[in-house]
């Protein structure tokens, strides 16, 4: 049984210049308590990718393909073909997300404690307010907020950078969900608070047995946080397989590119990738990294590469492998 199985998930957004797919054609599986590592630069599509999963896509947009949670067993839904009034019973009860900058998405005039009870009531409106309490509590205490009594009576002005995200922790997991999505969830902290939260998610995950999809920019990160990586460029996944395999034997050259501009000790330089992704209205016709790509051919510019199996577990879409 598969917690989510992503086939063919195609979103389209209308904008002025006409209508774009940032996420095109992807296909994924995560297991119960397996961690996906989501990785590309900006604009490849993985937030957006992430809120065609969480149902918050702008109005307008057309969901296309599959994403169905929970396969095999009693309870299974396909997030792609759900209204809102379907997502209020899934979305925080059975799929959960951490945003980027928690500043932003925390409400900046009501207690920690009071945001957290949000969480919890939405899904759970029979509870009592003592059994609300012991419960907000308890989903800080989880999320290892020291301290939790004072801490929810506090503002998130009161908090550090890294309590602030602890605090989105305690209230992505309030309400037990299945999956977990973990949109770049350390950018903004610095070295020593980003290890403890990405120690704190991995904890989490394997004791919760959550499914666990981390979006990323940052190798280093997807090698301490994930079993398996799926790398993304111009909407779609480009490379996939055990996270050890891609990161010691990448077979895209998008994937060996971001590699070799990462920062490492055994680095004396860092070798960036030339140009820039390209924009959704105007993509080439062949392989989307064609233009950036050193080991481009004639036939990358013929038609965009099926994925091809480079191991028993690992894909890539390139006509070298």
């Amino acid at each position: 049984m598969s917690l989510l199985d992503v086939r063919n998930l195609t979103v389209d957004l209308p904008t002025a210049a006409g209508w774009i797919r940032p996420v095109n054609d992807v296909s994924f599986r995560l297991a119960p308590a397996e961690s996906l590592g989501l990785v590309g630069e900006s604009g490849s599509g993985k937030t957006m990718l992430a809120l065609a999963l969480m149902g918050l896509l702008p109005p307008g947009a057309r969901v296309a393909g599959s994403a169905v949670l929970g396969r095999g067993d009693a309870n299974e839904r396909n997030l792609a073909q759900m209204n809102e009034k379907a997502w209020r019973a899934v979305r925080g009860r059975e799929i959960a997300m951490v945003f980027q900058e928690p500043m932003t998405s925390l409400n900046p005039v009501m207690r920690i404690g009071a945001q957290v009870e949000e969480a919890i009531c939405a899904h759970e409106p029979t509870l009592s307010k003592d059994q609300v309490r012991r419960r907000v509590l308890e989903a800080l205490s989880h999320a290892s907020v020291p301290e939790p009594e004072t801490r929810a009576e506090q503002f998130p002005h009161q908090l550090s950078g890294g309590l602030r995200q602890r605090a989105m922790i305690a209230m992505a997991l309030a309400a037990h969900p299945r999956l977990l999505i973990a949109d770049e969830p350390t950018t903004a902290l610095d070295v020593t608070v980003q290890k403890q939260i990405l120690d704190l998610l991995d904890r989490l995950r394997r004791e919760l047995k959550l499914g666990l999809v981390f979006i990323t920019h940052d190798l280093g990160v997807v090698a301490q946080v994930a079993d398996r990586v799926a790398v993304m460029y111009a909407g779609r996944i480009v490379e996939e397989g055990p996270a050890g395999e891609v990161l010691r034997a990448p077979r895209h050259p998008y994937t060996q590119g971001l590699l070799a501009a990462s920062p490492s000790l055994e680095k004396r330089k860092l070798t960036p990738i030339p140009g820039t992704v390209p924009q959704l209205i105007a993509l080439p016709p062949g392989c989307a990294f064609e233009p950036r790509c050193g080991f481009r051919r004639t036939e990358c510019t013929a038609a965009v590469p099926a994925l091809r199996s480079a191991s028993a577990s690992h894909t890539a879409r390139c006509v070298l492998v």
